[in-house]
């Protein structure tokens, strides 16, 4: 049995998150309401960090610290101080520029200096003996590749043996976003302070930052009355969405689903999408397919109700059911199109994804019954770019493709996206790597479309549907790894999650 403790998040991370571009003013009033200064916040981020790294290497006793020109260097410049009153033996490189330091990096670098540090040059030869490297150069406000000096102790930092703790962000790093458009450190552990930043929960993040975990620097009681642009969920989310069922509930109760698609030869597809929407608690679920998949469909999941695609077919299935999903192995030939016509003039909640993304790209139309799920390759086709465009700011992608589509859309990828035309915005904290081989989007739309069917809204049951689908395949790997994960093995670890009461057990 899965030990469900693990799959609630062990690092105690916050549920909102801010964009980068509200972090200056976000800490300011902070900082006004509580009458702090923004020097004793640097203090407070520089005795956090000091703690955290303590703990994560208690044995260390040489710190190499990396300092940039901003106030990332000046946390640095604290962690500092604190660890050689402590008797540790610490070496600081600092890079120079053209501007002087911001005001509190100056005062933390000044008392660095008053208290006996030396400042070493970047050209300086590393000390033979160091234990750990802390990365204190780039921070928040980057937006583009770094430049030398930076990129070259970036990359003599992830060349040495020692681990490397990121102060705020791993340097290089793109916090707005996630991208890594040149060097980026490659951190052990990563401490961010006051509040979550976008780049360290999509994008190349999870590259990058190994463990993370988060400091509000005291500023807890007053961050929770401010209400954050977009959320993070996680598995512990779960039960905000997926009530315990009334004892005496019906399959009529729980959603009529119908799905459609599975063309000659695509059975798995569209057997692994009815199968996901039973895990996840369908009461009823109907496949209309290709007639050859009949028979192996009902072999292997008899609960599901399988029908040849035809259009008296998608007449009444459409007219029974509470919730469609379109898609799976639907083809983008002559069959496919057809099917997908019919299903397109339906006002019920629906759920594209697949080949009926593809279809999509060629003729586009706007509704607001509709979740639509691409992966980055069928987002770019949606929106007329190349994927490598998608990935470059999947936050800006994911409001395209709300604002060009209407309803709710889900950019799949490392910390998935979910979006609204009304502007809500989410990240699913889930998944891993295992999760990059066929079927998982079948599997997701199954999921997602069962919840459609339980009375979620569009919005909440794309949000469920990622964190139930994500979580299961964490379940799987901490039992056997990523390597080698299959679809169908979420199954057996899926119906936990959608029954969040037994994680509270």
């Amino acid at each position: 049995m899965t030990n469900l403790n693990q799959q609630i998040n062990p690092t105690s991370l916050p549920y909102s998150v801010w964009p980068v571009e509200a972090m200056a003013q976000l800490e300011q009033e902070a900082a006004d309401a509580l009458g702090l200064t923004l020097f004793e916040l640097m203090q407070r981020a520089g005795e956090a960090a000091f703690a955290t790294l303590r703990k994560q290497w208690p044995d260390s006793l040489h710190w190499l610290i990396l300092c940039g020109q901003g106030n990332n260097g000046g946390d640095g410049f604290v962690i500092a101080r604190l660890a050689q009153s402590a008797g540790l033996s610490v070496t600081v490189i600092a890079c120079e520029g053209s501007k002087p330091l911001p005001e509190e990096a100056a005062q933390a670098r000044d008392a660095w200096l008053a208290a006996g540090g030396i400042i070493h040059d970047p050209a300086t030869a590393w000390p033979e003996k160091v234990d750990v490297i802390v990365d204190a150069l780039l921070g928040t406000g980057l937006n583009r590749s770094p430049e030398a000096p930076y990129t070259d102790l970036i990359d003599k930092a992830n060349a040495h043996r020692a681990d490397v703790f990121a102060v705020d962000i791993p340097s290089g790093l793109v916090a707005a976003n996630g991208t890594a458009p040149g060097a980026v450190i490659s951190a052990r552990h990563t401490l961010t302070f006051i509040a979550l930043k976008p780049g360290l929960l999509t994008g190349k993040a999870r590259d990058y930052i190994g463990q993370l975990h988060f400091h509000a620097l005291s500023l807890d009681s007053w961050l929770a009355g401010q209400e954050a642009p977009f959320a993070r969920f996680d598995a512990s989310s779960l039960s905000r969405w997926l009530q315990p069922r009334k004892p005496t509930s019906h399959k009529g109760d729980h959603g009529k689903l119908v799905i459609i698609g599975g063309d000659h030869g695509t059975a798995g597809a569209i057997r692994m999408t009815g199968e996901a929407a039973l895990r996840a608690g369908a009461g009823l679920v109907r496949v209309l397919t290709h007639k050859d998949n009949i028979t192996p469909l009902l072999t292997a999941r008899p609960e599901l109700m399988v029908q040849e695609l035809t259009g008296q077919a998608i007449d009444e299935a459409l007219e029974w059911a509470d919730v469609i999903v379109v898609g799976p192995g639907l083809g983008q030939g002559e069959w496919g199109k057809k099917a997908l016509q019919k299903v397109e003039n339906s006002q019920k909640p629906m759920l594209w994804d697949a080949d009926a993304l593809n279809l999509l790209a060629i003729r586009p139309d706007k509704r607001q019954n509709r979740i639509i799920t691409p992966h980055p390759g069928e987002a770019a086709r949606l929106l007329n770019g190349k994927t490598s465009e998608i990935e470059s700011d999947r936050l800006h992608s994911a409001r395209e493709l709300a604002k060009r589509y209407g309803g709710v859309v889900v950019l799949k990828g490392a910390g998935t996206l979910i979006a609204s035309e009304t502007g809500e915005m989410a990240f699913a904290d889930v998944g891993n790597a295992g999760m990059a081989s066929g079927g998982m989007g079948d599997v997701l739309s199954g999921i997602i479309g069962s919840l459609l069917g339980q009375k979620l809204s569009l919005f909440d049951a794309a949000c469920a549907g990622c964190v139930a689908h994500g979580a299961a395949a964490e379940a799987v790997s901490a039992r056997y790894g990523t390597r080698g994960m299959v679809a169908t093995d979420l199954f057996s670890e899926l119906y936990l999650f959608v029954n969040p009461e037994i994680l509270n057990k």
